[in-house]
């Protein structure tokens, strides 16, 4: 495990060239701090492997834009779009249709993905370098409670040789995201988070 803060001008190609090598970075969100690794079977394992998350629990992506998200092959039915504009950037997870661009050893065998477009300097600037949806999830072994800080993100995988700690301060909302199944003709939400259900159903209706 190393740690990085963001006051040190080389953090971000810091974080990419970790990434590169096929490794995790974890880093602040707007709800949490997150484990994000590049789209590769090996890179994606190691999330799985420092979570101890059950290998049927497919991990959920993020992305910059909403825009980066439909190039890469995402569609959203307009109420989806609705919920998109509305909130995201923010702490909406969308469970939307799996795009044919989507690798098929990632999530086998689910017909949805889970895409949220986070609010967050850090986070932000890391997915616009990327260039691509990065595979990100709490960063917290899993049953026990999400890190809020780099401290304690440092503190809970202490002996994890393959992460990169990026230090952004305290990650501002606590709780992770509401997650809304977006892929029917009715919202259905599946996690309740910063945003609660009537907002979600206001603005799916909101033609």
């Amino acid at each position: 495990m190393r740690l990085i803060a963001t006051a040190d001008p080389r953090w971000l190609d810091e974080a990419l060239a970790h990434l590169g090598r096929g490794l995790v970075v974890a880093l602040p969100t707007e709800t949490v701090y997150g484990l994000a690794s590049l789209l590769r079977p090996e890179a994606v394992d190691g999330i799985f492997a420092l979570k101890g998350r059950a290998a049927e629990k497919a991990l959920p992506l993020q992305t910059d834009s909403v825009e980066r998200a439909l190039a890469w092959g995402f569609t959203l039915s307009a109420p989806a779009r609705r919920l998109a504009e509305r909130f995201w950037p923010g702490p909406l997870t969308l469970l939307l249709g799996r795009p044919a661009r989507c690798p098929r050893w990632f999530a086998p065998g689910s017909r949805l993905i889970a895409l949220r477009v986070p609010d967050h300097p850090i986070v932000g600037a890391l997915l616009r370098a990327a260039g691509e949806p990065l595979a990100v999830t709490s960063a917290n072994p899993s049953g026990e409670p999400e890190c809020l800080d780099s401290a304690e993100v440092a503190r809970m995988f202490a002996h994890a040789a393959n992460l990169l700690v990026v230090d952004g301060g305290h990650a501002p909302g606590g709780v992770a995201s509401t997650v809304v199944d977006a892929s029917g003709p009715e919202p259905r939400v599946m996690r309740v988070g910063p945003i609660r259900q009537a907002a979600i159903e206001e603005a799916w209706r909101d033609a």
